[in-house]
């Protein structure tokens, strides 16, 4: 079978229509939008959403010389009165500032002048228009003008920057006798990383004064759409906007237009011949709530697609954390015991809810000032998600899937591993307990260590995240102990261990097996883990590599209470 291409790291709408990709049908956002439009649109979403394949889509439905056979067999096209309105009828301006950003604001500023700049070459037909004068062909080079002594970059003044798509607008009605329509992409990622930079205030001041006169000022647009993943604050950037239609996480226009519904979803998986791996799909990448509707991540699926194609025995994985530094969740745990307590953080983890009050609009220099705004951060990027219908700002978040359970337990570990690091008399005893087979010192010790971090409720998660948390604990004690092997979740005798060390210089070989002891039932899940243990043959690596002194470890774990249990087995 033929089948596809999925489209990994594709966001222009004319390569998915052109060259056999599989693509998920949301023309339906243009009829959303076009049917009752604002004068400037704003739709928030958190990052890999397909927000930046959905502004490709409206360039290519909107821009004069659209290739109508784009859109052949998609939902628009059975909207013909809409389509006869609005199909390649205005010049647009399409722009994605996900790349003006840098290490300083001038080298942040310069990548701004070359997006603009690439943008305004596509219409380089301007300089032969009758249609404009001199004085106003003059205007245009300016905004494409290349300085040869800084390495054949483009060079703008801060005023062209700040009047370019305004200035562009005027060239672009001149020419076609229309109004004209501004896409902008990513619009708050300059202000993110200006912020994490430090030279925000300057660049809060370019971007206001920017889409000030492309928005607010600008007689010659017929509207615009903006993405971004915060509504930054009206006071810091869109001061002189006239009501901006915001189309939050919170409202329900255009709620399953960006993102996965579960429909979707089944017909991906049954086009790619993938049914049975719905269940765990739904548990890993589903559960974003935006208004009413729930959607799964688009990056997340396509790509836990293309790995089962290639290996259907590999466990799913966090894709998105891998797209992103996931900077909001590391600097939030890092308020524990300072406005965030291991209470609430043990809650999300278990799969309850923290009633917050969300503040939708943000400032990217102040959402780390306080835990409030934190809370609104990971709400706004899609880390914590509604629970149920919030009763105005008050929402009762969750963790959405497994994914960013995942993502905050890896982080919460790795907090962990730096109090370890920082305690180091805990390596050396619990080392020594696990090395002489005494299980109550094994217990006290572990035990001190999980007061150190949270721990997981008895609630609704899987046992199996559980036990990795649990596990990943243990880990994190034992990655110090840099003269023994210490291996994690490899294969031997007829299973996957969960730890294995061998200290060669005695010839000592320690497997463990970690069980979650499900209603606190300690002994119950030490025996099982034994059990396990022995069934599987799991020492089979250790006899293959002479360790003449084997100790099998059975660890249950319940809250921040665990049992340790030994079976001694000698190969001499």
């Amino acid at each position: 079978m033929n089948r596809k291409i999925l489209p990994i790291g594709v966001d222009n709408f004319a390569d998915f229509r052109r060259m056999n990709y599989y693509y998920v049908d949301k023309t339906d956002f243009i009829k959303e939008l076009l049917t009752n439009p604002g004068k400037v649109n704003l739709f928030t979403r958190p990052r890999r959403f397909g927000k930046s394949l959905n502004m490709s889509m409206l360039k290519c439905f909107l821009e004069i010389g659209a290739d109508k056979e784009l859109f052949d067999n998609l939902a628009i096209s059975k909207e013909t009165q809409l389509c006869e309105t609005y199909m390649g009828q205005f010049p647009v301006i399409s722009i994605s500032l996900k790349t003006a950003h840098g290490d300083s604001y001038e080298f942040a500023r310069n990548e701004l002048c070359t997006i603009i700049a690439k943008e305004a070459l596509r219409f380089r037909f301007l300089l032969d228009s009758n249609k404009l004068y001199e004085e106003d062909k003059s205007l245009y080079r300016q905004l494409i003008h290349v300085d040869t002594s800084l390495k054949g970059t483009f060079a703008m003044s801060e005023s062209t920057i700040t009047s370019s798509l305004n200035t562009l607008s005027m060239l672009l009605e001149k020419h076609y006798g229309r109004k004209v329509i501004i896409l902008i992409d990513e619009y708050d990622v300059p202000l993110a990383k200006a912020a994490s930079g430090r030279y925000y205030d300057k660049m809060i001041i370019l971007i206001r004064n920017m889409l000030d006169a492309a928005l607010k000022t600008n007689e010659h647009l017929y509207f615009a759409v903006m993405t971004g993943c915060l509504r930054v604050s009206k006071e810091s950037i869109f001061t002189g906007l006239n009501n901006p239609k915001i189309y939050s996480l919170l409202d329900a226009e255009c709620d399953e237009r960006f993102g996965f519904t579960d429909t979707e979803v089944r017909q991906i998986l049954d086009y790619y011949q993938l049914s049975e791996y719905y269940h765990i799909t739904k548990e890993w990448y589903d559960g974003y709530r935006i208004s009413n509707a729930y959607v799964y991540n688009p990056w997340d699926v396509i790509n836990w697609c293309n790995q089962l194609l290639k290996s259907p025995d590999k466990r799913p994985k966090s894709y998105w954390k891998n797209s992103s530094s996931n900077e909001e969740v590391k600097k939030f745990l890092c308020r524990m015991g300072n406005g965030v307590t291991k209470a609430q953080i043990e809650r999300l983890i278990s799969g309850e809810t923290v009633q917050k009050t969300i503040e939708e609009q943000l400032t990217y220099n102040t959402m780390y000032d306080n835990v409030e705004n934190m809370w609104s951060l990971l709400f706004a990027t899609g880390y914590l998600t509604p629970g149920e219908m919030p009763a105005g700002n008050l929402v009762r978040l969750k963790i959405p899937n497994n994914e960013v359970r995942d993502i905050f337990s890896d982080f919460i570990l790795e907090l962990f591993e730096e109090k370890v690091a920082e305690d180091g008399t805990l390596v050396t005893e619990f080392c020594a307990a696990l090395k002489n087979g005494d299980t109550s010192d094994v217990e006290r010790v572990f035990m001190k260590a999980m007061g150190k971090t949270i721990s997981i409720r008895d609630t609704a998660v899987r046992k199996e995240f559980k036990e990795n948390f649990y596990h990943g604990l243990i880990l994190g004690i034992m990655l110090f102990k840099s003269d023994w092997g210490v291996t994690s979740n490899r294969e031997s005798g007829d299973g996957y261990y969960d730890l294995q060390i061998e200290i060669e210089e005695e010839e000592i070989g320690i497997i463990i097996e970690v069980k979650y002891a499900e209603g606190g039932e300690l002994d119950a899940a030490c025996a099982d883990a034994l059990d396990q243990i022995n069934k599987n043959n799991y020492t089979a690596e250790l006899i293959e590599d002479d360790m003449h002194k084997i100790l099998k470890y059975g660890i249950a774990c319940y809250k921040k209470q665990c049992k340790v249990v030994l079976e001694r087995e000698s190969t001499i």
